[in-house]
């Protein structure tokens, strides 16, 4: 497959299926990650690859988050454990911090870049996966969990992957080209 064709197929995927990714697939992803462009060459990016323990903790934490799992009941909780732990891999994505506004937005597109890459690449190998946000991402025992200094490091998200389970979703409408596209002479 192109690298056009590449593109325009890659889907969000929600749903896996049990089982390991490729051997070495995260790896290689994790390689294309680090060939993102960036403009200062500050390579902002880091990543964590979560273990089972991890996230278990994190399936603590995120109940927490939304009441406790005794509110929640346990076919919430059930879900929420699903959520977190049926996915084959879960890599953190974190981005450096730096004290110049300007250099941080950069790193963030940057880092960003790295997200799609690595997209990419786990996409080309039949590998799915999802770019999530949330309060999880942003609770400190999360980053005390995952050995995240949020002095050093800002976590931008969870990137989830693993085979999908369900047919391909359909693609979602997008603007076309000429609402996006302006030419100045």
């Amino acid at each position: 497959m192109n690298v056009q064709e590449l593109i325009l197929s890659r889907r969000t995927i929600h749903d896996y299926q049990p089982g390991p990714v490729p051997e070495g697939a995260i790896e290689r992803a994790v390689v294309a990650a680090i060939a993102a462009p960036n403009h200062r060459m500050t390579e902002p990016w880091r990543f964590v690859r979560v273990g089972p323990e991890g996230r278990s903790a994190l399936v603590g934490i995120s109940a927490e988050l939304k009441g406790g799992a005794a509110a929640l009941g346990e076919p919430a909780v059930e879900k929420l454990r699903a959520k977190m732990l049926n996915p084959a891999e879960l890599l953190v994505v974190c981005q450096t911090r730096h004290a110049d506004p300007d250099v941080a937005r950069e790193d963030y597109a940057a880092t960003a870049c790295a997200v799609q890459n690595a997209m990419l690449s786990l996409w080309s190998e039949g590998v799915g996966s999802k770019w999530s946000t949330g309060a999880v991402t942003t609770d400190e025992r999360t980053y005390s969990t995952l050995g995240v200094d949020p002095a050093q490091e800002q976590i931008i998200g969870f990137l989830w992957a693993g085979k999908a389970l369900r047919d391909l979703p359909k693609p979602r409408r997008r603007r076309d080209l000429a609402e996006v596209l302006r030419t100045v002479p």
